[in-house]
């Protein structure tokens, strides 16, 4: 199914995750990046459109700033996501350039998403930059963001991106193969839900545990948003985005994952 899904959308939204693009030194995993732009530039040179929901502001700035790695105050939180989206850009403009690719740089809260003159200018830049060939690059402002504005993890926006730009499909890249029965790194009889049709029904079956080191959601996240995804009509994969050539093996059936489908 995961080879089919990829093969007839022409519009993929792919999500990355913090945790997917940082490193076991917790900055930013510049060959992850290098290897996934490769295979992207790939599925453009095919014919398809790709946006990236990015995450990874905060990684980026512990890379850059390292001695503010244990202030937890709002303000210095803000200033890193500041600090941190420059770097992101250029370590995704650096993956891209080499395959002879321009980035856009999208920040946005959820405040956009309720106001229909800035959904309007949103979806028109989406459409106008992806039809250019330019792939545009869509994270959460964190520098402006507090709690009344917040849209809260990555997967809600990547969901949200996806239905404003009418994506064919969306892959989240994550950390884990997809959504299994109990938690895999606690219980080694875990087992992979390969598809998932009846989400009130898999929330009752599983056991949901806690989110990680980087990232703001966890496994209720992820199914929220392939929810929110498939409510207009737009299937979801969950993979494991630290395998090797990850797009390239779920596109030829190597690598499973988890799909949510009507």
């Amino acid at each position: 199914m995961i080879p089919k899904l990829i093969k007839d959308a022409r519009k993929i939204i792919i999500k990355i995750g913090s945790n997917t693009l940082a490193g076991k030194d917790g900055k930013i995993n510049f060959s992850f990046l290098d290897d996934l732009a490769e295979q992207a530039a790939e599925l453009m040179k095919q014919g398809k459109q790709i946006v990236i929901v990015s995450s990874g502001a905060q990684v980026a700035g512990l890379s850059t700033m390292d001695k503010w790695a244990r202030k937890k105050d709002i303000h210095y939180r803000q200033a890193l996501c500041a600090v941190g989206q420059v770097q992101l850009m250029k370590a995704w403009r650096r993956a891209f350039e080499k395959h002879d690719f321009f980035i856009a740089q999208i920040l946005l809260t959820r405040e956009d998403f309720n106001d229909t003159n800035r959904t309007l200018n949103m979806r028109n830049t989406l459409f106008t930059l992806v039809d250019e060939g330019i792939i545009p690059i869509i994270n959460e402002n964190d520098t402006v963001s507090v709690e009344e504005i917040k849209i809260g993890d990555n997967d809600t926006l990547a969901a949200r991106s996806a239905i404003l730009w009418s994506a064919d499909l969306l892959i989240l890249f994550s950390d884990i193969d997809g959504i299994y029965n109990k938690n895999p790194k606690e219980f080694p009889d875990a087992v992979l839900v390969e598809e998932v049709h009846n989400f009130e029904e898999t929330r009752k079956n599983i056991i949901i545990g806690e989110t990680n080191n980087f990232g703001t959601g966890g496994i209720a996240t992820k199914l929220d948003a392939a929810e929110l995804a498939l409510s207009y009509g737009i299937p979801t994969i969950l993979a494991d985005g630290s395998k090797p050539r990850c797009l390239q093996a779920l596109a030829a059936g190597n690598q499973k994952g988890t799909v949510f489908l009507a």
